[in-house]
């Protein structure tokens, strides 16, 4: 019985997390991406799954997923990346999975990057997030993944979020940005922290399992990279068609 949910789960998270690529935005996409990327970065992505849908709409926000960027080499037994570096994510079906920049091509990225890490808390980081490589989640909790098929109610917009964190089973972990955020969190760098009433510049940490995606491009403590102005922009370069 429990192998059989569990391949009951594992097919229902593929069919959840499987790419949809007609429902990719048509706007084409920065090809700049990997050239900017530097170790520790989170790079944020429209998706088109089913799962991503639910998330966008759960989170009122263009990302629906996230994932880690660890540079070349840093976590060991992988073999090297053909194109733009290693990137540690918790993917539905497959678990905690080290990806190359191809997993994420076509789609509307972001970068989101975390200012004055010094080069040891980089490694605590990285190494945090490369620990975890391998855990799978526990998908027999078939309740917990079938929530995802219903469809999406019209809640008010407080509510949301926790819709995210509802049921307690391992898919539950694996659908927020629990992973990236367990990471920070590990070397107290803030992502949206909980301010102390009257107290000046004290923060509580907020719940791992209550981040999303968007909460890293929105933290002000994350600088938003954009490639196209990364290596410096001259407007007067561009050639524009005249119009009719």
């Amino acid at each position: 019985m429990s192998n059989m949910l569990e391949r009951c789960g594992y097919g229902l998270g593929c069919w959840l997390s499987c790419p949809r690529p007609w429902l990719s935005p048509p706007f084409p996409v920065d090809e700049g991406v990997p050239a900017c990327l530097e170790p520790g970065d989170v790079l944020l992505v429209e998706g088109s799954s089913r799962i991503s849908t639910v998330i966008k709409y759960l989170t009122q926000s263009t990302w629906s997923h996230a994932a880690l960027y660890v540079g070349e080499g840093a976590c060991p037994g992988v073999a090297a990346p053909t194109h733009g570096g290693h990137f540690v994510e918790a993917d539905l079906a497959e678990g905690v999975r080290v990806v190359g920049f191809e997993e994420f091509e076509g789609y509307p990225l972001r970068i989101c990057r975390p200012v004055g890490l010094g080069h040891q808390d980089l490694e605590r980081l990285i190494a945090f997030a490369c620990g975890r490589v391998g855990h799978r989640y526990d998908l027999r909790n078939i309740l917990d993944l079938a929530r995802y098929l219903l469809p999406l109610p019209p809640l008010p917009t407080p509510w949301r979020r926790h819709m995210l964190g509802l049921g307690s089973g391992d898919p539950t972990r694996a659908i927020c940005s629990t992973l990236i955020a367990e990471a920070f969190q590990s070397i107290r760098y803030p992502i949206l922290p909980i301010p102390v009433a009257g107290e000046a510049k004290v923060f509580q940490r907020r719940h791992h399992t209550l981040f999303t995606p968007r909460d890293f491009d929105l933290s002000p403590w994350f600088a938003v990279v954009k490639p196209e102005l990364h290596g410096g922009f001259d407007p007067h370069a561009l050639h524009w068609e005249d119009s009719a």
